[in-house]
């Protein structure tokens, strides 16, 4: 994590590049009119070469990759005639049909999995694009304006960092969004609140770091908008406390600010943090207003404690190795090897309660979609009263308090 001033940004603890697989569509070629795409496979003493400049002057075929490695052969659009000239010949074992590939459908994060976003009649994810008609605004690095996954609202966009927008040069705050809204569609991730409205609130630079004066600019604007945004989350940290009086007794006034945009009717759900301490020493984790979420380790998006660690080492399952704990925590969500959208249209799985925290504000937006008007204390009941204890403890966690996991099924 790093440090500053006045703030630490509940950083990721380890990131692993994001794989794209390719599938096969139906096959293109024979019985089409006109050149179409084939693959011509060779005997092994051919030279594959000099064999597809000789079908290329004598058949017409236009010759594209020539292969003589893994294969030996040639690819090449023909016609059905030209197809028929080429199989004659004793060197050619086959022609077949180019085919075409894509990118796989959309896949579910295996923290949307194990929350049960994919159950929920709001959420809706079926592929579909259907969009829930909610406003979050993402306290965070900016989020990438344009990403193809996100719905953001570029309008309500706000800059209190460095810089002169608030897209995202980090990519911590576009991973966050994605958990909490990322597209119902065919490509890339879904989030649990799939389409919700993204508002880019950037509030800490391209490091990960700003200030409290920062951080109060965000929240200041998200309070002006409390008419507009239902939910906002605070994935970053640094040392503080509750005073218990909204920091009129200690002079806090990032806790003053959030009291007052609680009193607005925003619900803010934000990271333990990542130091495995007590979270009562950190703010805005510390105070009583927000929801603090700790992570989870969850390697398949299934309880049972039986998958193997994928991005980084830890029991499936189980409260996360790096979690910060204790009575200020009001639930956990999955948080480790967490794979969502990035900066500039990517996408890529890191960890930590940074990125625990997006699940519990998609799942306040699923419940506030349905239920306008909500008081922030009646989201946190909500979400608390919906959760199960359904996962292994008390394993790292040290308090003695079994916190619910988020579950947004019946939402």
């Amino acid at each position: 994590m790093r440090r500053t001033a006045g703030i630490v940004l509940g950083a990721a603890l380890l990131a692993t590049p994001a794989t794209t697989a390719l599938a096969a569509a139906p096959p293109s070629g024979e019985g089409e009119p006109g050149a179409q795409p084939y693959i011509v496979t060779l005997v092994e003493d051919a030279d594959p070469h000099s064999v597809a400049r000789e079908h290329r002057n004598r058949h017409g075929a236009e010759v594209g990759h020539i292969y003589g490695t893994a294969l030996r052969g040639y690819a090449a659009r023909m016609t059905a005639d030209e197809v028929v000239r080429v199989r004659s010949d004793d060197r050619v074992v086959g022609v077949s049909a180019d085919r075409t590939v894509s990118t796989f459908a959309q896949s579910t994060p295996t923290g949307v999995d194990r929350v049960d976003a994919e159950q929920s009649p709001t959420a809706n994810i079926d592929g579909t694009d259907d969009r829930v008609d909610v406003d979050v605004a993402v306290i965070d690095t900016g989020v990438d304006l344009d990403h193809p996954d996100l719905n953001v609202y570029e309008a309500g966009a706000k800059n209190c960092s460095t810089g002169r927008k608030a897209d995202d040069g980090n990519g911590h705050g576009t991973h966050v969004a994605g958990t909490v809204g990322a597209l119902d569609n065919d490509s890339g991730v879904v989030g649990v609140a799939p389409g919700a409205r993204v508002w880019p609130v950037r509030v800490l630079d391209n490091r990960g770091s700003g200030r409290w004066s920062d951080i109060i600019c965000g929240i200041d604007y998200v309070t002006q908008h409390a008419d507009e945004i239902e939910v906002a989350n605070m994935s970053l940290g640094g040392a503080g406390t509750d005073d218990g009086n909204c920091g009129n007794t200690d002079g806090d006034a990032m806790h003053q600010a959030i009291c007052n945009s609680v009193a607005a009717g925003v619900t803010y759900a934000v990271a333990a943090g990542n130091d495995y301490a007590d979270a009562s020493g950190s703010v805005p984790a510390a105070y009583d207003e927000v929801i603090t979420v700790s992570a989870l380790a969850d390697f398949d998006g299934q309880p049972g404690g039986e998958a193997a660690p994928t991005c980084r080492e830890d029991g499936d399952d189980t409260f996360a190795d790096f979690s910060n704990y204790g009575q200020d925590v009001d639930l956990i969500a999955p948080g480790v090897c967490i794979e969502s959208t990035w900066m500039k249209g990517g996408y890529d799985t890191i960890s930590g309660t940074s990125m625990a925290s997006p699940h519990v504000a998609g799942g306040a937006a699923l419940y506030a979609a349905n239920n306008p008007g909500a008081s922030p204390d009646q989201v946190k009941s909500a979400l608390q009263n919906a959760g199960t204890t359904d996962w292994i403890w008390p394993s790292e966690d040290p308090d003695g308090v079994q916190e619910k996991l988020l579950n947004v099924a019946t939402f």
